[in-house]
């Protein structure tokens, strides 16, 4: 059992800078962040994912993001993100996957999923066939 202190996320990310002029921050960028994070280890692919996403979830996101304004558009995601320092999201990516090696104790399992195209028989009304793969990582 490790003894260094847990790090939140929130911290993983603490040198992102805002780059949008004050006056027209409708949203937290913690906020965004942690919602597009969120969306997109549920499966979002894009921005109006990330928006719908954020509608359906907004009683369990309100639980620990403030969210003043509800959930930013998807043309906020995406202006957002295009003016977010890519090497510095990177870093705060890189700090958040090292915590979690750190709290899991590099015990992690990394899982990837596929739908098989073409694989439905819709005569027979069968769905298509889906495959799910893991795999342990050691990570040091």
């Amino acid at each position: 059992m490790s003894t260094t202190p847990a790090v939140s996320i929130r911290q993983c990310f603490a040198e992102m800078q805002d780059p949008r002029r004050e006056h027209c921050r409708r949203h937290n960028l913690w906020d965004i962040i942690a919602l597009t994070i969120c969306a997109v280890v549920s499966g979002a692919d894009n921005w109006v994912e990330v928006a719908q996403y954020g509608q359906s979830k907004i009683d369990w996101l309100k639980t620990f993001l403030e969210l003043p304004n509800g959930i930013p558009s998807h043309d906020t995601f995406n202006r957002v993100f295009a003016l977010l320092d890519p090497a510095t999201l990177q870093r705060g990516f890189h700090n958040w996957m090292q915590a979690l090696v750190v709290a899991t104790a590099g015990r992690l399992v990394a899982i990837d999923g596929k739908t098989l195209c073409h694989s439905f028989d819709t005569a027979a009304g069968k769905g298509p066939l889906h495959l799910v793969s893991a795999w342990p990582l050691r990570i040091a």
